[in-house]
């Protein structure tokens, strides 16, 4: 049986979660678990004043939460192992700094999903915010590796200073996403935004939706268009994980942008061609 979290006290004030680990829960009694602190505002208040606790993650390393927790921060952060269950929406830094193990949201994300992620899985099932998978103001790099999938739409600077791994983005994405990019790989399905791969210095942006292709900056030239066969693999992993990937786009050609020419011109856009 999963330990299951069930909000039972909303508020409009964030609670910051970040104690809340399955490592730490699997060897804890729900008793120990309902007294972990949680910051609430200015106040450092327990888990227990806002969450039902019941069942245990000692066998399976499974926690799920419940309820509309758009306003609860930081849920699964430096995450390990094992799977954590969002029913409803999550605040902000969702799997932030995460290493391993699997998070699946089932209602929207905001800001910050996947911050500085190193490993593991985020899957989204609605939408989520702005700078996926990026940077913190200050720091080095982005995420280094994992993979974070979003069904709907989602904000600008998707994979900011990304250094590596997988973001794919099934509804319309914001302006500017691999911002600064070093490596890595930002599949894009839906609508667009304006600015892709500014500053870029490695890595592939894929653009799918064939009627909605990106203006590129100047700093970027087309190369060519030729049928990667890197992208067949990659398509066909993200069909196995539940993300919808349009058929077509296995067996389309793909104009090939490098850029950006004011980092050294190693990276790449791909834009998938009508017909």
């Amino acid at each position: 049986m999963p330990l299951v979290l069930s909000l039972h006290n909303r508020t409009s004030i964030p609670v910051e979660v970040d104690h809340v680990r399955i490592e730490t829960a699997r060897e804890q009694s729900v008793d120990q678990i309902r007294a972990t602190p949680v910051q609430y505002g200015n106040k450092q208040l327990t888990l227990g004043e806002f969450f039902d606790v019941s069942g245990s993650c000692s066998d399976d390393s499974e926690m799920i939460w419940e309820g509309d927790c758009g306003k609860v921060k930081l849920i699964g952060t430096g995450m390990t192992t094992g799977r954590m269950t969002i029913r409803g929406n999550a605040g902000m830094h969702l799997g932030a700094e995460m290493t391993g193990g699997e998070i699946l949201c089932e209602g929207d994300a905001t800001d910050w999903v996947g911050a500085e992620m190193h490993g593991g899985r985020i899957h989204v099932r609605g939408d989520a915010g702005h700078l996926i998978g990026a940077v913190y103001r200050g720091g080095r790099r982005g995420m280094t590796g994992g993979e974070i999938l979003i069904d709907g739409k989602a904000g600008n600077e998707i994979g900011h200073t990304m250094r590596r791994g997988l973001i794919a983005i099934g509804g319309r994405s914001g302006d500017a996403p691999g911002f600064n990019m070093i490596a890595g790989s930002i599949f894009l399905f839906g609508e667009i935004g304006i600015r892709p791969g500014a500053g870029m210095r490695r890595g592939t942006i894929g653009y799918f939706a064939a009627d909605a292709a990106p203006r590129m900056l100047p700093t970027f030239k087309r190369s060519s268009t030729y049928d990667p066969l890197f992208l067949q693999h990659y398509l066909r992993h993200l069909q196995t994980t539940g993300f919808q990937v349009p058929a077509e786009c296995l067996t389309s050609h793909y104009a090939r942008y490098r850029g950006d020419f004011l980092e050294g011109g190693r990276g790449e856009i791909l834009v998938r061609q009508a017909g």
